[in-house]
Formats: structure tokens, C-alpha cells, sequence
């Protein structure tokens, strides 16, 4: 589903720039839940603004469900973006004024979908997340979990083939952050979409098919599983296999 093959992307020229990432390459098949870790600084939000079309690589190629990505213009970065990639921020990122049904339903008015099937879908992913009694709640009503919830939600409410969150669970405390990410799990296998999530928590770690570890722009660590990834310690690790 993914394929990332060299990528560089610094910031800063000469002896003051700084290299956030140092051609990283892996892969994440069709399905999984792959955890991205490592310290603050490692790269990790670099490398999700990457994948996920929001900045551009210095060298290196990203692939997303057989489209290169250095192969589309504006144009086709931000239809991929509408309709292929969903993104789950730490900030939630909700429109204060709407509700929780209004802020689940923005992607798909900006598809312009039917209004009728606008409303089936909102209804359908608020019930997934547990918000269904919420939805003319606005924010501000919710809590932190709940606008969370209400964020993944409206993040795969096009039916994305990729969701990417970055530190999802950041402003919530260990309790509500745990019930968010089994959440995000358990809505992404239902769904049938493929998921890149950077987290530091290693509690929330252990819900992941597969880990890559970041550090200093490098990936150091390839394949390690969480206790609930489906191949085990001794499973499939792709192609660039084990460090």
C-alpha cells in the first residue's frame, strides 16, 4: 500500500542545515497498522507530512497505492489528499462552530457528495466511534476523547485507503489515550484501510501490526511487532527485512 525507497528531506543549507530525514525506506502492506516511534526531533512528523502529501522530499520516492507521488502536480496532491488519506492530528483540528455530525460530514461536502449518502455516512461513522448520541454536540460539549473520536471519524469518512495520525493520543491522558487507539484499531480493520501512526507511548505501541523505529532522520529498527500484530515475533518483515 505504501513503498518509501530513499527519502531525504533537510532543512537549512550548509553547515546549519539540518537532516531530518536520511533515506529512509519501507514498506506497509495493504491492511496494517504500522507504529512509527522514536524521540522528539527523530523525523516523524517529517516523514507523515511526506507520505501523506503535505511537503515534498529532497530525494527519494514515496508510492501510495501504485501512484508515485513526485509524479503529481498540486492538482493530484490535493485530490489524493481529499480522497485517498485520511489525517488524525493531537490538536483534533474540529471547526469549533460546527457540530460533531457537521465536522464528520466536511470531507464528504467537499466532495460533493449526495446529500443523502452524505448523511448515511456520518451516521454510520459516528455509531463506529461510539458518538452516536453526540452528533449535534458541538466541540466545545465533548471531551478530549470524544473530539478525538469525533477526529477519527471524520478522517475516514471517505473511505480513505490510508489514514495517517500523528500523535493522536498527545493531549489525552493514559486511560482515554489507551480506549482512543484500540478505537483507531479496531475503526481501521472495520474499514479496511491501512494505517501510519507516530506514537511514543509504548503501551499504545503494542496495538500495532508492526513497528518502525526513527532516529536522528534513520530508520534503526524494522519489524518489530506489537503483541497484536497477526504475524509474531517470527513473521514477514517485508523486504528490507530486520536491522
Amino acid at each position: 500500500m505504501v513503498r518509501v525507497e530513499g527519502l531525504r528531506r533537510s532543512y537549512g543549507t550548509g553547515e546549519a542545515a539540518v537532516h531530518a530525514l536520511r533515506g529512509v525506506s519501507f514498506d506497509v502492506p495493504r491492511g496494517e497498522l504500522v507504529a512509527l516511534k522514536g524521540r522528539s526531533g527523530s523525523g516523524k512528523t517529517t516523514l507523515l507530512n511526506l507520505v501523506g502529501g503535505l511537503d515534498t522530499a529532497d530525494g527519494g520516492r514515496i508510492v501510495i497505492d501504485g501512484t508515485d507521488l513526485s509524479t503529481l502536480g498540486e492538482e493530484g496532491l490535493l485530490e489524493l489528499r481529499r480522497d485517498g488519506i485520511g489525517f488524525v492530528f493531537q490538536s483534533f483540528g474540529l471547526l469549533p462552530v460546527l457540530s460533531a455530525a457537521e465536522n464528520v460530514g466536511v470531507p464528504l461536502r467537499l466532495r460533493r457528495a449526495d446529500p443523502k449518502e452524505r448523511e448515511e455516512r456520518v451516521s454510520l461513522m459516528l455509531g463506529l466511534v461510539g458518538l452516536a448520541d453526540h452528533a449535534n454536540q458541538r466541540p466545545g460539549e465533548l471531551s478530549g476523547g470524544q473530539q478525538q473520536r469525533v477526529a477519527i471519524a471524520r478522517a475516514l469518512a471517505n473511505r480513505p485507503a490510508l489514514l495517517i495520525a500523528d500523535e493522536p493520543t498527545g493531549q489525552l491522558d493514559a486511560e482515554t489515550g489507551l480506549a482512543v487507539m484500540q478505537l483507531l484499531r479496531a475503526v481501521v480493520r472495520s474499514e479496511g484501510c491501512t494505517a501510519l501512526v507516530a506514537t511514543h507511548d509504548p503501551q499504545l505501541l503494542g496495538l500495532a501490526d508492526r513497528v518502525l523505529e526513527l532516529s536522528d532522520g534513520e530508520i534503526i529498527e524494522h519489524g518489530e511487532h506489537g503483541e497484536h500484530g497477526e504475524h509474531g515475533e517470527h513473521g514477514e518483515h517485508g523486504e528490507h527485512g530486520e536491522r
